[in-house]
């Protein structure tokens, strides 16, 4: 399930949110929730956020995805009450908010990067420029996957085949991968190192795995989905 919110900011001119404050409004927003200890505990928080884009009106928007209807409920739920929020320093009206659901398809493109980690206990990030490593980044996107399914449904997933049949990247205009984006926490900043796909496409996807490519759809693909990684669009194939 998705929830959609489209801005006018009230104190200044708008500037992209640094990725943790959007978190830290997310979490701040369900406080009084049952969800309001999602942020406490262990292992994956099954939400994860789109990167800023202006809709056609030229307003600030962003998406919220969980396969969670309850959690996108009370997020919903909480913004309503207010005249205004806050995302970091940032003061805005929110003048558009939507709960909706998306259809499964087949083909998908990413709407923030995509992040593995290469060495997690070293806090190093794969990197297709230095690591060159296609087969690494592909089998760990499957397990990341098929984790994050078990861990929600409590049930095991071993998925036949890749997880996607075709994958096309949005090159840089230097023509390489990787994308590093700069998150800011407690006033230091740190880099986080992703990808992003125009194309992920599965030439078939059965009924038995219906299930899981639409979880896929709303909880991410990656790593730190909570943090806005990995948030995925179904697309007309």
């Amino acid at each position: 399930m998705r929830l959609k919110l489209t801005l006018m900011p009230l104190n200044r001119g708008f500037s992209r949110p640094n990725k943790h404050a959007i978190q830290g409004f997310i979490y701040n927003m369900l406080k009084g929730t049952e969800y309001e200890e999602r942020h406490d505990q262990p292992r994956f928080k099954f939400f994860t956020f789109s990167d800023f884009f202006l809709d056609k009106e030229g307003r600030p928007t962003f998406i919220v995805s969980s396969p969670e209807e309850g959690f996108i409920n009370a997020l919903y739920s909480a913004i309503k009450e207010r005249e205004s929020i806050h995302i970091g320093k940032d003061e805005y009206q929110v003048v558009e908010l939507k709960k909706f659901k998306l259809p499964l398809r087949r083909t998908f493109q990413t709407g923030s990067p995509v992040v593995l980690y290469r060495n997690a206990s070293k806090n190093e990030y794969f990197k297709f420029h230095a690591h060159r490593d296609l087969h690494f980044f592909l089998d760990r996107l499957k397990e990341n996957a098929e984790k994050k399914y078990s861990a929600f449904y409590g049930e095991e997933l071993s998925l036949e085949g890749p997880l996607f049949d075709r994958m096309v990247p949005k090159l840089r205009p230097n023509g390489k991968i990787d994308v590093y984006v700069k998150v800011v926490k407690n006033g230091v900043p740190f880099p986080v190192i992703g990808s992003n796909w125009e194309l992920l496409e599965k030439e078939r996807i059965r009924p038995e795995e219906r299930r899981f490519y639409r979880f896929l759809m709303d909880v991410g693909l990656g790593e730190k989905n909570s943090l806005g990684f990995g948030f995925i669009n179904p697309i007309r194939g």
